[in-house]
């Protein structure tokens, strides 16, 4: 593989991707052409109940750290991951490690992006933490500590619930909840931003992402709601978990998170969804040059990205 899609989506985000002007290439893309104009629903609805029965899932997501293998080496001794798998491009400048509980073809999984030279990050506001799923918090969060790792909030229900919780931090910053929820066959279960409307972002990943509401909680006391989405049921799947805060309508993003990847069976209908429901296409759908996987990324209303992958493609990259 020469460069994955997630990588590439997020150079997108910081650095141009060099573009590859070869015979081959310009086939794809008058084919990448033909097959957009060739996609047009007949109405919203039509484009709506498409993307609900297109076939997706969570592949991974994707953030930037300061010193990839300090945090190969805090999550894989700490967290209990595996490194899957581990690329260096040095004529980008960056370098990639996947890491997660099984293998890429089935479970959600991180990216890791080491740009060169790149030592810290600003994580921002508006990012909030990642979830894993574990028979025993208490015992996780002791190996954790054990193994020097910070833990900022010490095992205990969550606010407003019953859910046993705890928080630690990795050695860039980034926030993981850990939660109890034993027997589950996706530990990296949860990514947690913050969104300004909650009910614009429901509508959004509902209609322009074709996930579904899976439950939603208000907790007045604590001045906060949230909203569980995703592709299948909370305890099985890696969920895309929104978070308003009463009275806060936007967030510093910073720079060091990038995007979720999302599989799909077509990424020109998808785009077009997209554009359908007000959402706005920063990458055209059609494939990555060098590579040919196709792609479009995407932003939410308050600015959060995401790429869609074909899912085809995507197999053949881990092949």
């Amino acid at each position: 593989m020469l460069l994955s899609t997630a990588a590439a989506g997020a150079a997108l985000q910081s650095d141009p991707i060099r573009l590859m002007s070869t015979p081959k290439l310009k086939l794809r893309a008058s084919a990448g052409a033909a097959q957009a104009a060739a996609t047009s629903f007949s109405s919203n609805d039509e484009a709506f109940t498409w993307a609900k029965k297109d076939n997706r899932r969570l592949l991974h997501v994707v953030y930037r750290v300061g010193d990839i293998d300090r945090t190969i080496k805090f999550y894989t001794e700490c967290l209990g991951m595996k490194l899957l798998r581990k690329r260096d491009i040095p004529e980008e400048k960056y370098t990639n490690a996947f890491l997660g509980y099984g293998p890429e073809e089935t479970n959600f999984a991180i990216e890791l992006t080491y740009n060169y030279g790149v030592d810290s990050y600003d994580i921002g506001a508006g990012f909030g933490h990642f979830g894993i799923a574990t028979d025993d918090v208490a015992k996780t969060v002791e190996l954790i500590r054990a193994k020097g790792g910070k833990v900022t909030r010490e095992p205990g229900p969550v606010k407003g619930g019953k859910t046993v919780i705890a928080f630690i931090e990795d050695p860039d910053g980034y926030k993981f909840e850990i939660l109890e929820r034993p027997g589950t066959p996706e530990p990296l279960c949860q990514v947690m931003l913050r969104v300004g409307d909650l009910d614009r972002a429901i509508s959004f990943y509902e209609k322009a992402c074709g996930m579904k509401l899976l439950r939603k909680r208000d907790n007045p006391e604590y001045k906060y709601t949230v909203a569980m989405m995703g592709y299948g049921p909370e305890d099985q799947n890696a969920v895309l978990e929104l978070t308003y805060n009463y009275g806060v309508t936007e967030y510093d993003k910073g720079s060091a998170y990038a995007q979720i990847a999302i599989g799909t069976d077509d990424v020109y209908k998808t785009a077009e969804v997209v554009k359908l429901s007000g959402g706005k296409v920063v990458r055209e759908a059609g494939p990555l040059p060098g590579l040919g996987t196709k792609i479009t990324a995407i932003l939410d209303p308050d600015g959060w990205k995401s790429v869609f992958v074909d899912n085809i493609d995507f197999a053949k990259e881990l092949e």
